[in-house]
């Protein structure tokens, strides 16, 4: 008899990326299998994300879309895992027919349950948030690459005034080190040649146990898989400590890039975003990360239109982005989380002018990243090979060490995924950089 097939379609960031691993593992192992085609599935889940409006609109669209092969199989089950499960429960479950289960974060053990239960048509909701569960028992079921997330804390602790995590991922709890580099030692029995340790703040990490933190998790990695390429985020700047950054500087497997969400360039927006560092601290960081790393890629987070927000806040933060030139950044205009402290502030930015706004950071921001982007022309880098890139499958791509996506040609496929090369750099545009590989 064939295994259900389970299709699973994951939204939002790479803790969500992560979560559907484990997710695939927890359904693996109770005798489902996956497929990657929705129309071959016995179960589709749908891993959400909440942090803005958008996606949950998203999210909404895509089951009036799943509809269509419920018609065709009636025995098909729909769930909806993740933060928005945990956020909009009831509404989803009540309003929305074709949804049969809700699963939070903290609950994914008890998806073959659920999902036996759901086949005898009793529709379920997991959703109680957890203080201790962190999933380091389960190896995440990963597909075929050359890199791997691996969580390494849960939850938040910063109720940013914004922010719905807290809520909807609870507080903050972290794994032992033993238990991640236990994990990270069976990737690199599978080849894995880079890794991305992930938590909502990972400089706030501390081992349950030894209570050792973020740093000393950095140097065991990097001194006991010196092959291998460490990555992490995201980063809290009032946590970014002086031992974090010079453990970067120490170890050159460490990538050179920092993602520092800075949110606003005015105090007394960060005040009201409850973000617990002021623009002075910000760029103390800053400093110190130059100063200890020169050629330390940079990326941040930034919000338009938050309440209250003037002209005057809005041009110190563009004013903060000429003053700091990061790298790249993700872009958003606000909007209200339901729950959250903001949500009761009057939203008092008309859309027009958050549009406005954000238009105006991302057409700085993209002239910013043109300008760094230029200054790699006649730079060679050693970047590895990630496979073909998505609009030419004669050109392949790989992230350099400060994390710049690169193109050049593989013609001949003389090189293959995991790669390590050199790439010395000839043209870019704000977002990539085109090159050719140097033999040797």
């Amino acid at each position: 008899m064939n295994k259900s097939k389970v299709y699973i379609e994951t939204y939002g960031c790479q803790m969500n990326l992560s979560d559907s691993e484990i997710v695939a593992s927890v359904l693996n192992s109770a005798g489902y299998g996956l497929t990657n085609d929705p129309a071959h599935a016995d179960v589709i889940l749908l891993n959400t994300c909440s942090v803005r409006d958008n996606a949950e609109q998203t999210i909404n669209k895509r089951l009036i879309h799943l509809k269509q092969y419920q018609k065709k199989n009636n025995k098909l089950v729909v769930g909806v895992l993740g933060c928005m499960a945990e956020r909009l429960q009831m509404q989803l479950i009540e309003n929305k027919e074709i949804v049969s289960l809700v699963v939070g974060p903290d609950q994914y053990r008890s998806l073959p349950q659920l999902l036996n239960d759901a086949k005898n048509g009793i529709k379920g909701i997991a959703v109680e948030l957890s203080k201790v569960e962190t999933y380091e028992d389960i190896t995440p079921l990963r597909t075929e690459g050359i890199s791997a997330w691996i969580s390494i804390m849960r939850g938040c602790n910063n109720f940013c005034s914004y922010c719905v995590v807290p809520y909807t991922r609870g507080r903050e709890r972290s794994r032992t080190i033993e238990s991640i580099l236990m994990e990270i030692r069976a990737l690199n029995k599978q080849n894995i040649k880079e890794i991305t340790l992930l938590g909502q703040n990972v400089n706030s990490f501390k081992d349950p146990q030894t209570k050792q933190d973020f740093a000393d998790l950095l140097e065991e990695c990097a001194k006991e898989f010196p092959m291998m390429r460490i990555r992490y985020m995201t980063s809290h700047p009032k946590d970014m400590s002086d031992k974090l950054i010079e453990m970067m500087a120490k170890y050159n497997n460490i990538c050179k890039h920092v993602h520092l969400p800075v949110q606003s360039g005015s105090n007394r927006i960060l005040k009201k975003m409850h973000r617990v560092y002021s623009v002075e601290h910000y760029l103390g960081r800053i400093k110190k990360i130059k100063d200890l790393m020169p050629d330390c890629s940079l990326s941040t987070d930034i919000i338009a239109g938050f309440p209250t927000e003037t002209e005057e806040d809005h041009q110190m933060t563009l004013d903060l982005l000429r003053q700091v030139q990061y790298d790249g950044a993700f872009m958003f205009k606000y909007s209200p989380r339901e729950g959250t402290k903001a949500y009761e502030f009057d939203d008092d930015v008309p859309d027009d002018v958050k549009i406005r706004r954000l238009n105006e950071i991302i057409n700085l921001q993209n002239s910013i990243s043109a300008e760094k982007n230029q200054s790699e022309i006649g730079k060679t880098h050693t970047i590895i090979v990630e496979g073909p890139s998505k609009k030419n499958k004669y050109e392949w791509q790989g992230r350099t060490d400060t994390n710049k996506v690169t193109i050049f040609p593989n013609h001949n496929l003389t090189h293959k995924m995991g790669d390590l090369i050199k790439v010395k750099i000839n043209r870019c545009t704000s977002a990539t950089l085109f090159g050719e590989v140097l033999e040797g």
